[in-house]
């Protein structure tokens, strides 16, 4: 890759000149449309890669076949998980999928290997992107245990609605958000329209009433 890419992510930019000559050398450009896998359980991870537009969804399989959501990798944020593997040469124990087009720039495990064992400034930018979704994980894990249902997807109708207050989502992909069964959601989503909170139509949920979804979200009364 000829362009200076590293200027489109937080802490790329302030490298030194030549540190960040050895990632453009390194680097390639990657584009993968919507609903492509990145990476499948059992795979080796080869390449480090640094998302630039679109989002991919992590999410991994339990023995009885439900799938739980992990995280979403958002444009201007590496995967944790890639950086764990091609750490301790794991294999993924999770799957990646495209959600949106996506364009990204990837950077090979030997590239990885160089610039994160000669540059100090680079390991604190992998180090600090891994901790901070760790606590995420955590976050979501006292979710899971602590959290109402009703409480939970009120927030994640929040933050996948776009700026209309429209989420292009099922029931099924809700469930797969909070790891739960549809059926759950279906009841709540119920609920929720009959106290006029949203609108629903065939794979997508209208915000009728935001404020009273965040009012429950915080932790207030239904």
């Amino acid at each position: 890759m000829t362009e200076d890419w590293t200027t489109h992510f937080d802490g790329l930019r302030d490298l030194p000149a030549d540190e960040q000559a050895l990632l453009r050398r390194s680097a390639h450009a990657m584009h993968l449309p919507a609903g492509r896998t990145v990476f499948a359980p059992g795979q080796e991870a080869q390449t480090f890669f640094l998302l630039r537009t679109g989002t991919v969804r992590v999410q991994q399989q339990t023995e009885t076949g439900r799938e739980v959501f992990l995280y979403r990798v958002h444009a201007g944020e590496s995967c944790i998980l890639t950086t764990a593997c091609l750490l301790s040469s794991e294999a993924y124990t999770a799957e990646a999928i495209t959600e949106t087009e996506v364009t990204a720039v990837a950077i090979p495990r030997a590239g990885f290997e160089a610039i994160i064992a000669g540059s100090a400034a680079f390991r604190r930018l992998v180090f600090h992107a891994y901790a901070r979704r760790i606590a995420d994980l955590f976050a979501l894990i006292d979710d899971i245990l602590s959290q109402r249902m009703d409480v939970r997807l009120a927030a994640r109708l929040l933050a996948l609605a776009d700026d209309s207050g429209q989420v292009q989502a099922t029931h099924q992909v809700l469930a797969h958000e909070l790891g739960t069964a549809r059926e759950v959601i279906t009841r709540t989503l119920a609920e929720f329209h009959r106290r006029g909170w949203i609108a629903q139509a065939r794979g997508a949920v209208r915000l009728a009433d935001p404020e009273a979804l965040r009012q429950l979200a915080r932790g207030g009364t239904r």
